[in-house]
């Protein structure tokens, strides 16, 4: 059978080249170009595709607000997304809208090709770290910083040192160090920055 494409991507440089990977394939027929969300909603509709192959930053209509109305309206066409964001915020739109997988740009062209007949299929298809990110999500509330936790991290952010963070808060620097210990243990860093960094990343903190 062979696995119909519809490829979404506001980058022609980039829908070239996936179509000239894709259309390689003997089992894959790339159906049609869209440059934008709105294009891809519409030539989806038309073309009935199996498979979009759906950027997430995109002009006029993002690839989340895209996938949605996609998966809504035509649910024999399953969306795989394929972007060079992996925050926690990117995925998790893109999976509540409906994303049958979620791959990065840099996944080698075997997996690529795999990926997008597994996601024809109706199986997930998903980068490992972008694996990683969904499980962490998906761990629930032991996991997440308590507001404390956010309030030290919010210092850190603001340039604050341990002890300025205590005056402020009314606590011991030891006491600091702990909340922030326990949350670079939450989001898996090991110092200040990449602690800031990955709560910014994932919308834990402004």
């Amino acid at each position: 059978m062979t696995i119909r494409v519809l490829i979404a991507d506001d980058h022609p440089v980039v829908r070239s080249g996936l179509a000239g990977m894709l259309g390689v394939e003997a089992d894959i027929d790339v159906v049609g170009e869209a440059s934008d969300g709105e294009e891809a909603v519409a030539l989806a509709s038309s073309l009935r595709p199996d498979l979009v192959l759906m950027d997430l930053r995109m002009p006029r209509l993002d690839g989340a607000a895209a996938t949605a109305r996609i998966t809504e309206s035509l649910p024999g066409v399953h969306v795989l997304v394929l972007t060079t964001y992996e925050t926690d915020a990117d995925i998790v739109r893109a999976v509540e809208a409906g994303a049958t997988g979620y791959l990065l740009k840099d996944t080698p062209r075997d997996q690529l090709v795999e990926g997008v007949r597994a996601a024809a299929r109706g199986e997930s298809a998903l980068s490992p770290s972008v694996a990683q990110r969904l499980v962490r999500q998906l761990r629930g509330d032991s996991e997440r910083l308590t507001a404390r936790e956010l309030e030290v991290l919010a210092g850190v952010a603001r340039g604050l040192s341990n002890a300025g963070i205590g005056r402020e808060l009314f606590i011991t620097e030891a006491t600091v160090k702990t909340h922030l210990l326990r949350a670079f243990a939450k989001l898996g860093v090991d110092d200040r920055t990449r602690a800031v960094t990955t709560a910014m990343e994932r919308g834990i903190l402004p």
